[in-house]
């Protein structure tokens, strides 16, 4: 369903551009004339966001580079450099460390859409995948990029993480010398994070377009799950989605300005505006909270090298997601267990996020265990049976007829008989 575009190009210089380089044709075909489903409600705006985002932490992320010194020895007055000195410094640098934290709220959200209305199904497989490639690779540049102000928990967080390498038999030791540049976390590892945290944007910006590319070729999915069966079912992408992104991105500045202005630490720990010190232990090493599930699933598990495997399992676990899901249904709005099982795993994962931000003992450890346990049994148990077990509703035989009887007031599931897709 790969979008064709009508363009004829009018002038010489259009005519002898299009028959050497059709980039205008490509652009039109993808972002203007690209057939959409035409009930696509906001939460597919999120992708438009997150796109947005990506641009804004590449950009600020750049020009902070310029001037911050990557040395163990002056990373952390360089970053007070940049919020005292330099030109709007600090908006930039406010922009850029609040930026990380709303690219994430936006990718949770893009994930949970996807998982509610079945968007890892066939044919979207690549392009979930490589979402979770983007989503593995916005983890590795976030936690780099949070060693770079050179505090006390980014120090520490980054001794503890590397620690984890060497639970891997054979090759960890090896891979945390390698990660560090020597035997302890100082500036060769500082170095090292700076280099990959400079380079992966433009790796996540790559596969992003790879991202888009894929779900250009299938069609995107709707919350119908029902696939375009004719041109009633769609509309261009411009100005109808255009229009409607760029609201969503609005509104979505309206909060991020909210954080840069108001309470722009609000998302960061107190103890980062502390020097490192390889000699003072902070009371309480965490995270940032994007990553609180993950560490709440390595702490649940007594065993280092068992917590190590299950917190990377845990995202491992996404890979192979579309072939878990049994059910031939895509959208959970006709499917009435996923829907509660699905709440129930959402709420499950603000429970481990919670608990990761709490100590590692007492009731806290119990309960990560449970939540824990229950996190991969959803994906490993629960959906498979699903598939089995649920009697799904009837599902509409067009987007039209579902928009027309959801217009009308009538549930859209009573329109036509089950589909199989």
């Amino acid at each position: 369903m790969a979008g064709h575009s009508n363009y004829v190009p009018q002038s010489a210089a259009a005519k002898w551009l299009e028959s050497r380089l059709p980039v205008i044709s490509l652009v039109r075909g993808s972002f203007v004339d690209f057939p959409t489903p035409k009930n696509l409600n906001y939460w597919w705006t999120f992708g438009g966001i997150l796109f947005f985002m990506l641009i804004s932490q590449i950009i600020t992320g750049i020009v902070l580079v310029m001037h911050y010194t990557p040395s163990t020895a002056a990373a952390f007055d360089s970053v007070e450099h940049i919020m005292r000195d330099v030109n709007f410094g600090w908006l930039l640098r406010y922009m850029h460390s609040n930026g990380a934290s709303l690219f994430f709220i936006a990718v949770y959200i893009h994930i949970f859409r996807g998982l509610y209305y079945g968007s890892y199904k066939a044919p979207r497989e690549i392009s979930w995948i490589l979402g979770v490639v983007i989503f593995l690779i916005m983890m590795g540049t976030a936690f780099m990029g949070y060693v770079l102000p050179w505090g006390q928990m980014s120090f520490w967080g980054a001794t503890v993480i590397t620690n984890l390498f060497s639970a891997i038999p054979v090759v960890g030791e090896a891979v945390r010398t390698w990660l560090w540049g020597g035997f302890a976390v100082d500036n060769p590892t500082l170095n090292r994070f700076f280099s990959l945290h400079y380079l992966l944007p433009f790796m996540i910006f790559g596969v992003v377009l790879l991202h888009v590319w894929a779900f250009h070729t299938t069609g995107n999915n709707n919350p119908t799950g029902v696939q375009p069966k004719s041109n009633q079912d769609t509309l261009p992408f411009h100005p109808y989605y255009t229009i409607k992104d760029l609201f969503a991105i609005v509104v979505f500045m309206i909060l991020f300005a909210y954080f840069v202005f108001y309470v722009p630490n609000y998302m960061g720990h107190p103890d980062n505006y502390i020097e490192a010190n390889p000699l003072v232990t902070p009371a309480h090493i965490v995270p940032e909270w994007y990553f609180l599930p993950f560490y709440a699933i390595l702490r649940a598990v007594p065993d280092k090298l068992g917590g190590v495997l299950a917190m990377f399992g845990a995202i491992a676990v996404l890979f192979i997601l579309p072939w878990l899901d049994t059910s031939k249904v895509r959208s959970g709005v006709y499917r009435p267990l996923f829907k509660q099982f699905f709440w129930i795993f959402a709420i499950n994962a603000l429970a481990l996020g919670y608990l990761g931000a709490m100590p590692a003992e007492g009731i806290y450890v119990i309960l990560s265990r449970i939540c824990t346990v229950y996190y991969f049994a959803h994906f490993l148990v629960i959906l498979p049976l699903l598939g089995f077990l649920e009697k799904p509703l009837p599902i509409p035989a067009s987007i039209s007829d579902a928009v027309l009887a959801s217009g009308a007031g009538k549930p859209a599931a009573a329109v036509a008989a089950p589909q199989s897709k």
